[in-house]
């Protein structure tokens, strides 16, 4: 029988080794974009061709997600998370000897699958872990996602510019191997989701008309997530950034992510009723976008900071709503899979697009413009996220498989 000081202990170890997961999941996307000139300095890589950087790990990431619970059930959530930081340890470590854009792609091709295990089973494992701290944890572990992301975005050119592009991308191996080291340290400690009803396993959340609004939320916050990971750092360059200082913008963003990702899901946890913080976060990141298309020579770190604060509050808002309707951990997790797998698959061609806008227009204005109507349309259907309509959405006995 452990001691409640154990106890806690071992919960707090375990809140640190999903924290240093978070740290891994973004690098490998962040690091790219001001590393972009020197990589096109050095092989054939149009904006065009940049964008499936990106868009290949975020559409890995959403077609995982349908996959993740099935193979967790069949190998074990230990089995996967540790099988899952391994991918993405040796996707990152490819980028060493990257030849040519092929090789790029396979590594995010490879990590995007690493990730997309990652956060399918986590809020499961959140959930069940942390009781009544849920979204404390989610928080903190949505903010380790950007946090790493802002990491990579600020350190990449300076490490670039001493040893080269390739290690810029690769050198977040050494995360990875801190991160795996501590998981198989605690993952014993870990309770683990277990399907212990028929009606568990039965539930066919796509059937659900709540389920696809979760989902398009989800997909419409995510896409100018992954559209400014890609192209700010190369539209700061544009304007006569430096690359060092095209960095520094990006990561000044993911930083106002992370501070957002601390404080507003926060305020959120102090109501069942999320929507006006939501409303917020929407519009900041509308005043952001609109800046950064028609006035970017005010302030480039202003119209950045506003639209990462934004996106940085909504990315943990929408998988803090999304548990919400379920108090079953197991079916949390389950819905939250299936948000984020057309979440994530509906955002994987925005970056394309807007390389797309680019490279026929030569100006990424119309791309911010775009992210802007975006944020107006997930502030319109935030609004249908009443909780105490949460417990009408899923009526188990009229949809089960």
């Amino acid at each position: 029988m452990r001691s409640p000081q154990t106890e806690k202990a071992n919960l707090l170890l375990l809140g640190l080794a999903f924290i240093l997961i978070g740290l891994n999941l973004r690098p490998i996307l962040a690091s790219v974009g001001p590393l972009l000139p020197s990589i096109q300095e050095d092989i054939s890589l149009s904006f065009t061709l940049a964008s499936m950087l990106t868009l290949l790990p975020v559409l890995a990431m959403g077609l995982g997600c349908f996959a993740g619970f099935s193979i967790a059930k069949r190998l074990g959530f230990n089995t996967v998370m540790t099988g899952s930081l391994l991918l993405l340890i040796v996707a990152t470590a490819m980028r060493f000897w990257a030849m040519d854009a092929s090789w790029l792609i396979c590594s995010a091709l490879l990590a995007g699958i690493g990730i997309a295990l990652i956060q399918t089973i986590m809020p499961a494992m959140i959930k069940l872990n942390f009781g009544e701290r849920v979204p404390l944890m989610m928080g903190l572990y949505v903010t380790a996602i950007m946090g790493g992301a802002a990491l990579a975005a600020s350190s990449a050119p300076f490490i670039g510019m001493n040893l080269g592009w390739r290690a810029g991308l690769g050198h977040w191996t050494w995360l990875g191997i801190v991160a795996l080291a501590l998981w198989l340290m605690v993952k014993h400690n870990a309770a683990l989701p277990s399907q212990t009803t028929e009606q568990t396993v039965q539930l066919s959340f796509w059937r659900f008309r709540r389920s696809w609004l979760l989902a398009i939320f989800f997909a419409l916050g995510t896409s100018c997530y992954v559209c400014v990971l890609a192209w700010l750092a190369p539209y700061a360059v544009e304007l006569g950034y430096s690359q060092t200082q095209s960095g520094l913008v990006l990561g000044f963003l993911t930083s106002m992510e992370v501070i957002a990702g601390l404080v507003f899901p926060w305020l959120a946890s102090k109501s069942t009723d999320r929507r006006a913080i939501v409303a917020l976060l929407c519009l900041l990141q509308l005043i952001g976008f609109m800046g950064l298309a028609l006035a970017p020579q005010v302030s480039l770190f202003l119209w950045a900071g506003l639209a990462g604060l934004g996106i940085g509050g909504i990315f943990p808002l929408g998988l803090i709503v999304t548990m919400d309707h379920q108090q079953n951990p197991m079916l949390a997790g389950k819905l939250t899979a299936f948000v984020q797998g057309v979440g994530y698959t509906i955002a994987a061609i925005s970056p394309w697009i807007a390389g797309l806008i680019r490279d026929n227009f030569n100006s990424f204005n119309s791309a911010w413009l775009l992210l802007g109507g975006l944020s107006l349309m997930a502030w319109i259907l935030s609004w249908q996220f009443n909780p105490q309509g949460y417990a009408r959405q899923y009526q188990v006995t009229r949809c089960v498989s």
